[in-house]
C-alpha cells in the first residue's frame, strides 16, 4: 500500500517550513523527541527549543511531524515515499527524519500497534489450554469424549479477569474455522 494516497495538504505541511530555523544537530534531537512522544514517552517541549514559534505554530509543527511519522511507519512507506511526503523540507532535514524513522521503525510500529489495540476496552493478555478426556458423565457410564478447556486472561478497563471455556470437538472446529477466516481477512489487509 503506497504512501501517496494522502496529500501533503492533509498534514498542513507548510508548518514544516518552521524547522528551517534549526541546525542539523538540534533538528535530529527534535525529531527523536517527537518519536518519543509518538511512542508514549515525553515529547519535545516548546521551551527547550527557544521561543521561535507562537504556541499555535508549535502545536501545528508537532502535530505535523508526528502525523507524518505515524503515517510513514503505519503504511510501511519506502524511503522514496517518505522523501516525497517531506518534500516541503530542505533535503538535510528530510534525510534526518528518514534516518530517525528507519532507526526507530520497530519501536514506532510497536507503539502504533499498542495504541490500536488500546482502542478496545477488552484485550487478550494470555491464554492457556488443556485437553481432557471425559470418560463418563452422570447420565452415561462410557462417554469417552475429548474436551478442550480454554482459559483466556483478559484485561478489561484495567481489570484482569479470566474466562474459562470448555468445548467439544465440534465447537473447537467451529472456533478454528472462525480464527482461520479472521486470519485471511488480516492477511488481505496487509
Amino acid at each position: 500500500m503506497g504512501c501517496t494516497q494522502r496529500t501533503n495538504s492533509k498534514y498542513g505541511l507548510p508548518y514544516l517550513a518552521y524547522v528551517t530555523y534549526f541546525n542539523s544537530s538540534l533538528y535530529c534531537q527534535l525529531i527523536h523527541r517527537v518519536v518519543d512522544g509518538v511512542c508514549g514517552r515525553s515529547g519535545p517541549r516548546r521551551t527547550d527549543y527557544g521561543e521561535r514559534w507562537s504556541l499555535t505554530e508549535w502545536v501545528e509543527l508537532m502535530n505535523t511531524l508526528s502525523s507524518c511519522i505515524r503515517f510513514a511507519v503505519g503504511r510501511g512507506c519506502s524511503d522514496q515515499e517518505i522523501r516525497e511526503l517531506l518534500r516541503e523540507l530542505e533535503t538535510a532535514h528530510a534525510e534526518a527524519v528518514l534516518q530517525c524513522v528507519r532507526s526507530r521503525f520497530d519501536e514506532i510500529r510497536h507503539a502504533l500497534v499498542d495504541r490500536t489495540n488500546g482502542i478496545s476496552s477488552t484485550q487478550l493478555q494470555d491464554f492457556n489450554w488443556q485437553l481432557k478426556l471425559a470418560l463418563s458423565s452422570d447420565k452415561l457410564s462410557a462417554l469417552n469424549t475429548p474436551l478442550l478447556n480454554l482459559s483466556l486472561d483478559l484485561k478489561e478497563n484495567g481489570i484482569q479477569r479470566t474466562v474459562n471455556i470448555e468445548m467439544n470437538k465440534e465447537e473447537l472446529q467451529t472456533l478454528i474455522s472462525a480464527l482461520e477466516a479472521a486470519n485471511k481477512v488480516v492477511l488481505q489487509l496487509k
